[in-house]
């Protein structure tokens, strides 16, 4: 096994699928998502790269699950080298004056305070040499984006404001910049879009591999 090891929040489809697989080779994968059935073809498309993974099918909301899963990473492997975290909500577009309050909640629950939870949790295993990794996304002020948005810019403030803490003490954070791809997320946002044109997860994640590992 790899002395490596990587985290993925919201491992289960997506970009946090395609960066476990195009990790594989180089570090166990700890792979973190509520889809149970999404993580086991995740651990199939894994072992066929050449790794090995650790599947966590829980909810990164559930405070008591990632004191579990950080306590059980630290008891196993004493450290993380690298978290990427992809986990995110989104709610309905809406007019700011409509936005549904379980919505807001649930967008809050999910980007903001699981977040900034996780990243106290987090931080101690990645120490000095780790590298924490989040998708940068720009939303706000856009109509309709309002509970997205909002709840974005604010965990992308969180990341930002430990960015600034840790330059001289460690772990690097880093954001990188997805380009457009035919995710869930994106479909909620632009039903009916021509998805040809967009990017595959698979792809991106070998264009952005290179940037999270430099």
């Amino acid at each position: 096994m790899t002395d490596k090891i990587a985290l993925i929040t919201g491992a289960s489809r997506g970009l946090g699928a395609a960066l476990a697989t195009a990790l594989a080779p180089t570090h166990h994968i700890v792979a973190v998502a509520r889809t149970v059935g999404a993580l086991e073809e995740l651990d199939d498309a894994v072992k066929a790269a050449g790794g090995q993974a650790t599947l966590a099918p829980m909810d990164i909301c559930v405070d008591a699950a990632m004191q579990q899963l950080c306590r059980g990473i630290f008891d196993r492997w004493g450290k993380l080298d690298l978290w990427i975290h992809t986990a995110i909500h989104a709610a309905p577009l809406a007019p700011a004056g409509h936005i549904g309050p379980k919505d807001l909640a649930k967008s809050l629950e999910v980007n903001v305070t699981a977040t900034a939870r996780l990243i106290g949790y987090v931080s101690p295993l990645l120490g000095a040499q780790g590298r924490a990794v989040f998708c940068d996304d720009h939303p706000a002020g856009q109509k309709f984006y309002g509970t997205y948005g909002a709840t974005k810019a604010a965990q992308l403030a969180l990341v930002n404001s430990w960015a600034a803490e840790t330059v001289k003490t460690g772990p690097q954070v880093r954001l990188i910049n997805p380009a457009p791809m035919p995710t869930a997320l994106r479909a909620r946002f632009y039903p009916g879009e021509d998805r040809s044109a967009l990017a595959s997860p698979a792809s991106e994640a070998a264009r952005l591999l290179p940037e999270i590992l430099a």
